[in-house]
């Protein structure tokens, strides 16, 4: 059986605190999390399990995230000296709905009109839960940052999967209506 890894990762630090978006590195994961087709398993990881997580990607058959090539990949940088770009086969959702039709969609605008479900927070709230356990310990803050990061990998998961099945998804057009793309994910 192929394995396929979903993935996501929230960070610790936002651009504006590190400089701009081009020091993602900068960022530092909190929470990395990972669903694997072969295990049929989610895997939470921490900054200290940051090694264990790299692998995992590197050993799937293919990683599929939603602007992990350049916004995650971007923040694993500090922790390997390997591009995880060349050493990983991926699929990028938003980085190929781009390729194909020359602009960005959000993931919440794809799942909310293909799903009917969307992401439970935003990446802002990930961070002042961080910035909450770094200041307290509290564990309990970790583990919404976790969840957060599950339900997005979730999320990711059946988009792909969605497109898979039906060979497009649809996405909220900003004019009030429902517009559909075609995607080749089966691949």
């Amino acid at each position: 059986m192929k394995d396929i890894v979903y993935f996501d990762l929230e960070t610790r630090h936002s651009a504006a605190e590190v400089g701009g978006w081009h020091n993602t590195a900068e960022m530092r994961m909190s929470v990395g999390v990972t669903y694997s087709t072969l295990l049929d398993e989610y895997k939470i990881y921490r900054e200290e399990e940051v090694m264990e997580l790299i692998d995992q990607l590197r050993k799937a058959d293919l990683v599929v995230g939603y602007n992990h090539l350049h916004f995650d990949y971007g923040v694993l940088q500090r922790y390997d000296m390997w591009s995880m770009a060349d050493t990983t086969r991926n699929l990028d959702l938003c980085k190929d709905i781009e390729d194909r039709y020359g602009f960005r969609l959000k993931l919440d605008s794809i799942a909310g009109t293909s799903l009917g479900n969307s992401k439970t927070a935003v990446g802002t709230q990930a961070l002042k839960w961080w910035a909450e356990y770094a200041k307290t310990g509290n564990e309990d803050l970790l583990m919404e940052i976790a969840k957060y990061c599950c339900f997005d990998v979730k999320v990711t998961r059946d988009v792909h999967r969605y497109g898979i099945e039906h060979g497009h998804v649809k996405y909220d057009d900003k004019k009030g209506g429902i517009a559909e793309i075609a995607v080749d994910w089966a691949r």
